[in-house]
């Protein structure tokens, strides 16, 4: 038996060893592969939050605190810095059993939060983050289709709300005016209005610093090869306008699904054509004092990635330069989570945070990055 029990105790402990290395070259994985990713001269990037289950879109609280929904798993988060540190933040579950709560915003001090159908608001949010109040219906007029059917929310300098409902498909016509829009409505959900419409799914808005006019990505359609459609960056300088979608893509070329097309002239073409398939999702204007001032006021977008191209593009941040006003240039900012064809993340979302650092948010690897510049 004393034989028997040192064997047993001798094998526990190799395992207990193997674990311990097992997961330590696993975290070391992990923060060899953030490492590597490539920025300009000067950038930084680090992890600033893991276990943040399918983090998608972000939004700015009160004292740093950042709200991160996700899609599939249902929860909202709290990203939480007690000690301003960017270190050792916190992640706390606000709100859990939803159904595809992708879209959030903070507004007026209560947290805003966009389902498949509806939208429910948090009161007082920040004085309840380790126990979340119960939800407040605004409303529940959206669509229930699955397909596409992730919103994106925020509020914009007009105190309005709005949100991004896609098409129901990869490619058609709905008689439903809802879909492959971004709607507008009141923060309690009245004065429900259409803002831009022949937007096939857009995952990401922001509201430029000088004009305060809406610019939004918006992703291409699927199926006509590997370098069609593009994906676009667009700009709704005022209500009513209709950026093509189905009949259009690109500048106005005609989608061969359909044998007549309406007359193109009062279309929207694009501000930016980007990568065809790249996945355009949150983008933000940056308005931080962190970065060189060659960056301010410029637009950086998460490119989610291709799922279906034969060779894959995007899970990168690229950038887009303006000049008077125009999108003049589209390059890369951040690379390297593609490596040999496999996407070890998928970059979602861009916050630009009070200290002038860019988080970013992956779904895949289930992390906050923040890229700071020194």
């Amino acid at each position: 038996m004393p034989g028997k029990f040192r064997f047993t105790s001798l094998f526990l402990l190799m395992t207990c060893v193997f674990l311990f290395v097992a997961c330590g070259k696993a975290q070391t994985g992990v923060d060899s592969r953030v490492a590597n990713i490539q920025l300009p001269s000067g950038f930084h990037i680090e992890i600033y939050a893991s276990g943040v289950l399918g983090a998608r879109s972000m939004a700015l609280g009160e004292n740093g605190v950042v709200f991160v929904g996700s899609r599939d798993e249902g929860k909202v988060y709290a990203l939480i810095d007690d000690q301003g540190s960017n270190a050792n933040v916190s992640v706390v579950t606000v709100a859990s059993g939803l159904d595809t709560p992708n879209g959030v915003a903070f507004h007026n001090g209560a947290l805003y939060v966009a389902e498949n159908s509806r939208i429910l608001r948090y009161d007082n949010i920040m004085t309840s983050l380790q126990k979340s109040p119960s939800p407040v219906l605004v409303t529940d007029a959206l669509p229930r289709e699955r397909h596409h059917g992730w919103r994106y929310l925020a509020f914009g300098p007009d105190g309005k709300m709005y949100v991004s409902i896609g098409a129901p498909y990869n490619i058609g016509v709905s008689d439903d005016e809802r879909f492959s829009t971004i709607i507008q409505m009141n923060s309690d959900g009245s004065g429900f209005r259409v803002f831009a419409a022949g937007v096939r799914n857009s995952m990401g808005f922001d509201w430029d610093p000088t004009a305060r006019e809406l610019w939004f990505t918006d992703n291409g359609r699927d199926w006509l090869g590997n370098d069609l459609p593009p994906d676009e960056l667009n700009h709704a300088a005022r209500a009513g306008l209709n950026f093509g979608y189905p009949y259009y893509y690109g500048d106005n070329m005609p989608d061969p699904e359909f044998n007549n097309h309406p007359d193109p002239s009062e279309l929207v073409i694009p501000a930016r054509k980007l990568g065809a398939h790249v996945a355009s999702l949150g983008m933000k204007f940056y308005t931080g004092k962190m970065f060189p001032a060659e960056y301010r006021n410029q637009v950086f977008i998460a490119e989610h990635g291709s799922w279906n191209r034969t060779s894959p593009v995007g899970y990168r941040i690229s950038l887009i330069r303006f000049q008077n006003g125009q999108a003049m240039s589209y390059e890369s900012f951040a690379t390297g989570w593609l490596k040999n064809i496999v996407a070890w993340g998928r970059p979602v979302d861009i916050l630009v945070m009070p200290d002038g650092a860019l988080l970013v948010s992956d779904d895949r690897a289930h992390q906050i990055y923040r890229i700071s510049y020194r």
